[in-house]
């Protein structure tokens, strides 16, 4: 089966969805698809071209997988309007290119947008793929929940998204809070829905010893430390981590609070912080030293907006609940990432834009080894069972026969084409 996969990320970018994709791209490949991927120039999480990648357009071999990138518009700072022109200028790209031959394309969302540029294209044409769309946010939830959008503007961003979702054969998505969302808000009818969680695309490693950890890293084994590690993004609100910092500094500097990664809110978030001795940015690190700096860490951080309930399920915490450290989540009470932690069993819930409340949640865990330890394990076991890359590509296979098999022009194709047949 010929298959082509459509986002705007891919390696070598390694935070968001572009692992996930890849892994993807790599694991059918391996099982025998022949396997296509057409995206775009690396630019996240710091916003800015790769420039190591020149030229409109590259076709490039990775890691055994064929990739076609086209060049794009990067937005200096991300609001709505800049969103829009940047996926309306991937779409329109790729709209206008040679999109490969295939059995089934599968569009990842976000991007909104240029996924309903591309279905357009398909759509026109006599004898047309099987089209999915791959949904790892929610695009209409996100623009209200981080207050970008309201009103009309909202609604015909929900709109949007609903209309490119019940044109598609068949929606794939990572939470089942989506698959519900999908289905009554957005009216995707439930046949054409499967649920794909997210899973962690480092291989296993055991947690090392934290001070083993620090000392790779240069940090003080002595501090307390409460690091937020991935995207800095409007949706994170990481205000609040800038806040807390300077709250521990008023109550004498018992917790430092560290910020790892990039992002297009970090220069904001930086001159907010300017003077805190309690908080330090670090760049985004290679997996070694990644995997150290969760390890090193007394407690890892998820922090959102209030309003942030439904939009997303943080990718960060198919990392964390691999490590050697609990998850303290600064989020709405009943929201997804508040179920995800409470369902893995690997840490406590703060209420968000809360400093003092982040403060002393930090304090509280990193003074309570037995239950740190037990959260840890819990995560650890979560993820062992549930978080599989294996079982992952199981059922995006399926999901892809299935796709074909329901589009009658395919179907001849999705009955013979598994290997060996």
């Amino acid at each position: 089966m010929r298959i082509t996969l459509i986002g705007l990320n891919y390696k070598p970018e390694v935070t968001g969805i572009a692992p996930y994709t890849a892994d993807v791209a790599e694991g059918l490949s391996a099982r025998g698809y022949d396997i296509h991927v057409v995206t775009g120039f690396p630019h996240y999480p710091q916003w800015a071209p790769d420039p190591r990648y020149a030229g409109p357009t590259i076709e490039e071999t990775v890691d055994g997988v064929h990739v076609t990138r086209h060049r794009h518009y990067v937005p200096g700072s991300m609001t709505v309007t800049q969103r829009a022109h940047l996926e309306l200028s991937f779409g329109s790209r790729v709209a206008r290119s040679r999109i490969p031959a295939s059995d089934v394309v599968v569009c990842v969302s976000p991007a909104l947008v240029s996924t309903g540029l591309v279905m357009a294209r398909l759509k026109a044409q006599p004898f047309r793929p099987a089209l999915g769309v791959w949904v790892q946010d929610l695009y209409s939830r996100g623009v209200i929940e981080t207050g970008a959008m309201h009103g009309p503007s909202a609604g015909a961003t929900s709109n949007l998204e609903s209309g490119i979702l019940r044109a598609a054969d068949g929606v794939a998505v990572i939470h089942q809070r989506f698959a519900d969302h999908v289905r009554t808000a957005l009216h995707v009818p439930e046949r054409k829905l499967s649920i794909i969680p997210n899973w962690t695309h480092m291989p296993y490693q055991a947690p090392m010893s934290r001070d083993h950890a620090r000392d790779l890293l240069g940090w003080s084994r002595d501090s307390v430390i409460a690091l937020h590690a991935g995207n800095m993004g409007l949706k994170q609100g990481l205000e609040n981590v800038v806040e807390a910092a300077r709250e521990s500094e008023r109550r004498g500097g018992p917790v430092q609070f560290v910020l790892m990664g990039d992002g297009n809110q970090r220069e904001t978030l930086e001159e907010l912080g300017k003077g805190i001795t309690c908080l330090k940015f670090v760049k985004s690190l290679p997996e070694k030293e990644f995997r150290a700096a969760l390890d090193a860490a007394n407690v890892l951080l998820v922090n959102e907006l209030p309003e942030v309930a439904e939009m997303a399920v943080p990718s960060k915490l198919t990392a964390y609940f691999g490590s050697g450290s609990p998850v303290l989540a600064a989020t709405a009470a009943g929201s997804v990432t508040d179920q995800e932690v409470r369902s893995a069993g690997a840490g406590m819930r703060v209420d968000p834009a809360n400093p003092s409340a982040m403060v002393a949640g930090v304090i509280d865990l990193a003074a309570d080894a037995a239950k740190c330890a037990q959260f840890v394990e819990s995560g650890n076991r979560y993820r062992r069972h549930n978080m599989s890359r294996d079982v992952a590509l199981d059922r995006f296979e399926e999901w892809v026969h299935t796709l074909a098999s329901a589009h009658p022009t395919r179907a001849r194709t999705a009955s013979s084409a598994r290997l060996g047949e």
